[in-house]
């Protein structure tokens, strides 16, 4: 990490430890300039938003159009604010770089898998990545866990080693004599992760939901043996059952982290552990329906809207993320200003539509699959979807009952409205994580 970097992520962090004590007027004060000024931005020096936004320079957040993925690459260049930056430089640079790298030594470029369909490519510069990078370290904080020259941390991270994928940029940004990190890949030989982590002995650990749920089983069987002070999930649906499992094993509950490529943090839970804070003085998230209106606390939106108010270089403005996300009408104990998550399905992709017997159009929450598959001892476990009334499981435990099952599977379809559908049971050894480490609940064929 260049002293240049850790200046302004030292700066950033203080400025926003300071949020912490606005009043929810001064929150919705900042909101608005911050808006202002990125919506005259995009403006003035994006010819995709000056042209989107033509005739409705004036017109409050919600009745400007909505921008996907789709539209963000189709039309990149335009997208970018500094017409210095090109496309294709950016993606030689995505190619080529190791990690930590920035393009030209002031452009930090990251990347999307592509899962959801089209790979995304979304670049900041110096200034904005020390925000991103704060916004992470906010997590921290509001866990009640510091770093400082007279406390040096051990972080273990099981995610991501590709360098374009944002965990890995954070952590190759933040490397620094005060915070010693362990990055380990989720795809590698699962014996030589416990081994890493039980030499390293970590003050954090940070993981993906699922992974964080099997290191948890591990240090259950003794087989994993740390204490850290603090456990993060990140970048999957943190059930309550791998709640529950990550609190047996390390003694206090985990935190839960809400982030993407597209926005870095969202929200974050702080000690009390009642609910997500959004992260709403760097981003505006809007959880709405499918035609795009709010719906009410409680109530879990098709898709959630976003609006980076740091990122300048390549404004995100109502951008689309298929994350089914319900809003709260809580406030947290804490005092904090920042409004409430009430729950996170996961993604739009994770549900299946299949058929009822009469022919009528089913939706099946991914939900269903967790309430009988998350108490089933296994290694993980997908649902590949094979036809309008039919699934098979594949479950990483070559001893489980299939009958037993096949069973239990079925009496959940039919109360959700598939009754006689056709199910496999497939029980494997392991299931293959995508190159990012994850492991994909629902796959279609």
């Amino acid at each position: 990490m260049n002293p240049g970097l850790i200046g302004r992520v030292l700066v950033r962090r203080e400025q926003l430890r300071r949020h912490d004590h606005w009043t929810r007027e001064e929150l919705e004060s900042h909101q608005a300039r911050a808006l202002r000024r990125l919506r005259n931005h995009a403006v003035a020096n994006s010819r995709f938003y000056a042209e989107l936004h033509q005739g409705l320079e004036n017109r409050p957040l919600h009745e400007l159009p909505v921008v996907t993925k789709q539209d963000v690459m189709a039309r990149y260049n335009d997208v970018l604010t500094n017409q210095e930056l090109r496309y294709d430089d950016i993606e030689r640079h995505v190619k080529d770089m190791k990690p930590g790298q920035a393009l030209n030594g002031h452009y930090w470029v990251a990347a999307t898998s592509g899962s959801t369909g089209m790979r995304g490519l979304f670049v900041c510069n110096t200034r904005e990545w020390a925000t991103v990078l704060a916004s992470y370290s906010r997590a921290n904080d509001w866990a009640g866990v510091r770093a400082g020259l007279t406390r040096h941390l051990r972080v273990g991270v099981v995610s991501s080693r590709t360098p374009w994928h944002q965990s890995n940029l954070v952590g190759a940004s933040l490397h620094s004599p005060i915070v010693d990190t362990l990055r380990l890949d989720a795809t590698q030989p699962w014996t030589s992760i416990l081994s890493a982590l039980n030499a390293f002995q970590p003050d954090i650990l940070i993981a993906y939901a699922d992974v964080g749920a099997l290191l948890a089983e591990d240090q259950l069987a003794g087989r994993l043996q740390i204490k850290p002070e603090a456990a993060f999930s990140a970048s999957e649906v943190l059930t309550q059952a791998a709640r529950e499992k990550m609190a047996s094993a390390f003694g206090r509950q985990p935190f839960n982290v809400y982030a993407a490529t597209e926005t870095a943090g969202i929200a974050s839970e702080c000690e009390q552990h009642s609910g997500l804070h959004l992260y709403e003085d760097l981003v505006i998230t809007e959880f709405v329906d499918e035609k795009n209106c709010p719906v009410p606390p409680g109530t879990y939106g098709a898709r959630v809207l976003v609006t980076v108010l740091f990122n300048k270089t390549q404004p995100l403005i109502r951008y689309e993320m298929s994350d089914r996300v319900a809003p709260s009408a809580e406030r947290c104990p804490c005092g904090r200003p920042f409004a409430l998550i009430a729950g996170i399905e996961g993604r739009a992709e994770d549900i299946l539509r299949m058929r009822s017997a009469e022919g009528a159009d089913v939706i099946v929450h991914p939900l269903v699959f967790h309430r009988i598959l998350d108490a089933t001892p296994s290694r993980g476990w997908q649902i590949v979807q094979t036809g309008e009334r039919a699934i098979k499981l594949i479950l990483a435990n070559e001893h489980a009952d299939p009958l037993a099952l096949q069973g239990a599977l079925r009496r959940a379809l039919t109360e959700a409205g598939v009754s006689g559908a056709n199910i496999e049971v497939d029980r494997v050894a392991e299931i293959p994580r995508t190159a990012l480490g994850k492991l994909r609940l629902v796959v279609r064929q």
